[in-house]
């Protein structure tokens, strides 16, 4: 998974340049002051720090529907353009009115960078390490803030600090993050798949996961454009293929799915329950450890799949183990014709019949024919040496794996004729399985009674038709000769799908909670906490001035944030994005309030500082570590590929409306009712976000993002007073 980590930490250095360019107009705008004899015109001065959220507000009303036409890559090296443009021009900017100029165009680069580098991550990782790539554009914008303001610091110790300089040298990190842009990150694949364009998303998958056989994610990527319509919860019981007996009379004998093992003889048979599966009880009635009135369904729909996980691990250790599934209607076709032992163990190798690497995994079909010997009609098909894909002839299904135990599989449509129904299967460990009992299936002789898998599905309808199958077709060639189109027009009016609006309100409640939770306020206050611990005084000692010692001061502050985001990174994929909400709202809470207690009751100087910086260090890497890279996160992951662009540019447009709010009413707030006063609304603002929080918004972590938006389109409609 290198090739994705790299592509992530590369997307990500639009981030850096976001927070470089923060820091640096901290600290030019008191250079620009001086020279354009600002002190008494504070709208002025204002208006050059605010030109960049205008800029970056305006842009993100655009920004989603724009990337949607023509792709993440552009954008994003737009954005790089945009960058360095303006740090030439904010070089040169002989009066105010040009440096606005410049500002402006720096906000359009920061309103693409912010918009969509957690889209291109999200699209481009894979789901085990979602998360903590999602993580990058948090720690590479804190490393740029901390960068500028070592730079800042230095250029203040000269005689003449030069503010045109300061601003300028965004244009370095900025040209080579386009050159890196331009020639090294590949377009997201999600996008091309979206486009119709399959051979170049296959090779970009290739190029992200290190490896040529990427069949299962290619299908995965095109059952995401038919995300949103009507899902069904099933269960399924799965026994190795011999122990199906009269003990499971209630499943439904002609719905199989025969799933095989890495070795030869292995496998196993999985047959749908008839009637309520345990995933659909917990989407009605909410799981056992956590009924709560007014919880929102979809939380425990979600939470009951973390719940469910196996002690031993998910069901792709445990029950695929190298997911080289097949499927035929023949049992001696099984273990004479289509298992190949060797091939199964040199599949990484991915070559073809003749045992020669193949150098274009594109052109070759995912599906071969297996015949019998005879001419005529094949008997059945399977997938061609290297491939998860395959199916096979009536009453028998196909089965992929598609990342964080999950795995994809297909049957007949019984009651729409040329139909596929998709289902992704993942595994439970419910009434009637043992844990970690299937660890011990493979090389064993006889199976215990409890051997029993139980696995929920979600079943919607397929992109693909039966006869696009039958016909041998590759992916891109499938998608290309569909009889109808695979998406649906995107409008306004796809905005208000029971999944999709369900989605918005977590998304844009989320991203107004962060704005208010206090993170501007805190910043705003910092330089004063640390003054009065004697920092300053320190500083002054050793001979720095007060200017110097402010950017010194910013810096350390941002310093103290890398380790937490490090946490944040570690935690994001195992703890989950809910509980480090869940965790550290409350810090965030009691923080604040210590800071009211300490503004409000006279302890003492000495005290107050030392309580005060203790508070502010804690909020600061509780922050970093939860709330502030996870409403990205969450945002990039939770709506369907067809309307992704133009949700996120919902969700951004909130973020930036809410930061310009937040930083212009901090100061009429201070003068009203005081920093006491100012944290006590915070305060109050993050306990509403832990309930939020706590009844709103589920954990996804592991989960492909096309598994989630299945999620909430069932979830939307398990609310109250529907069925």
């Amino acid at each position: 998974m290198d090739g994705a980590v790299l592509v992530a930490l590369t997307a990500a250095i639009g981030n850096l340049l976001q927070g470089w360019d923060n820091a640096t107009i901290a600290g030019a705008v008191l250079y620009i002051k001086k020279e354009f004899n600002l002190q008494t015109q504070a709208g002025i001065e204002g208006l050059i720090v605010a030109m960049s959220l205008i800029g970056a507000t305006v842009i993100t009303t655009f920004s989603g529907p724009v990337s949607d036409m023509f792709g993440r890559r552009p954008m994003l090296i737009i954005s790089s353009v945009l960058y360095f443009v303006s740090g030439l021009v904010m070089l040169w900017s002989p009066s105010i009115n040009v440096l606005l100029l410049a500002r402006l165009l720096d906000g359009f680069g920061i309103g693409l960078s912010v918009t969509l580098v957690p889209v291109y991550i999200s699209e481009t990782a894979p789901p085990e390490i979602r998360g903590r790539l999602n993580t990058f554009p948090q720690f590479t914008g804190s490393v740029g803030m901390f960068l500028s303001y070592c730079m800042v610091f230095s250029m203040s110790l000269t005689v003449s600090p030069s503010w045109r300089l300061m601003l300028g040298v965004l244009s370095i990190p900025s040209l080579a993050y386009f050159f890196l842009a331009l020639f090294y990150l590949p377009e997201s694949p999600r996008w091309l798949v979206s486009k119709g364009r399959m051979k170049e998303a296959k090779k970009v998958l290739q190029r992200l996961r290190g490896r040529d056989d990427v069949s299962g994610e290619m299908a995965l990527l095109m059952e995401g454009l038919g995300a949103g319509g009507e899902v069904s919860i099933e269960e399924y019981i799965i026994n190795p293929d011999d122990e199906l007996d009269d003990n499971h009379e209630h499943a439904v004998d002609k719905d199989r799915i025969k799933l095989y093992g890495a070795e030869e003889g292995q496998s196993w048979i999985a047959k749908p329950v008839t009637g309520q599966s345990t995933l659909g009880l917990v989407s009605r009635h909410g799981s056992v450890a956590n009924q709560i009135a007014l919880m929102d369904p979809m939380v425990t729909l979600f939470g009951s799949v973390h719940e469910k996980l196996p002690e031993m691990g998910s069901m792709r250790s445990m029950l695929f183990t190298n997911f080289g599934s097949m499927f035929n209607i023949s049992e001696n076709q099984v273990k004479h014709e289509n298992w190949d032992e060797e091939s199964q163990r040199d599949g990484d190798k991915h070559s073809d019949a003749s045992g020669a690497e193949s150098d274009d995994n594109v052109r070759s079909p995912l599906l071969s024919r297996q015949g019998s010997g005879t001419e005529g009609p094949p008997t059945s098909l399977s997938m061609r040496q290297g491939s998860n894909y395959n199916t096979a002839n009536a009453g028998e299904h196909a089965s992929m794996g598609i990342g964080g135990g999950w795995q994809l599989a297909y049957r007949k449509d019984e009651k729409k004729e040329g139909a596929l129904k998709r289902i992704y299967l993942h595994q439970e460990a419910g009434v009637g399985s043992r844990r970690g009992s299937i660890m011990s299936l493979p090389g064993c002789d006889a199976h215990g009674e409890g051997d029993t898998i139980h696995a929920a599905a979600l079943v919607s309808q397929s992109v693909l038709r039966t006869e696009s199958i039958l016909a041998q077709q590759t992916i891109e060639e499938a998608v290309e000769k569909q009889t109808g189109p695979i998406t649906k027009a995107i409008g306004w009016r796809a905005l208000f799908e029971p999944g999709v609006k369900h989605a918005l309100i977590v998304g844009v409640g989320i991203q107004i909670l962060q704005q208010f939770s206090g993170i501007n306020g805190v910043l705003y206050y910092t330089p004063q906490i640390l003054e009065q611990a004697g920092v300053g005084v320190l500083l002054s000692n050793l001979g720095i001035g007060s200017e110097s010692a402010s950017f010194l001061i910013s810096g350390l502050t941002t310093l103290l944030m890398l380790p937490s985001i490090g946490i944040a990174m570690r935690l994001m994929d195992i703890a989950g994005r809910r509980l480090l909400l869940l965790t550290t709202l409350p810090v965030l809470l009691l923080s604040l309030i210590v800071l009211v207690l300490g503004n409000v009751i006279n302890m003492g100087e000495v005290t107050h500082a030392v309580i005060s910086t203790i508070s502010v260090v804690v909020y600061f890497c509780c922050f970093v570590t939860g709330f502030g890279p996870i409403p990205n996160i969450l945002c990039s992951e939770i709506f369907p590929t067809s309307v992704r662009g133009i949700c996120i540019a919902i969700c951004a447009l909130t973020f930036w409306i809410g930061d310009i709010i937040v930083t212009y009413s901090l100061p009429v707030m201070l003068n009203t009712i005081g920093l006491a006063g100012v944290f006590g609304i915070y305060a109050v603002v993050c306990a509403i976000a832990w309930v939020f929080v706590f009844l709103k918004v589920p954990e996804t972590k592991g989960m492909p993002l096309e598994v989630i938006t299945e999620f909430f389109a069932v979830g939307a409609n398990k609310q109250p007073g529907k069925e």
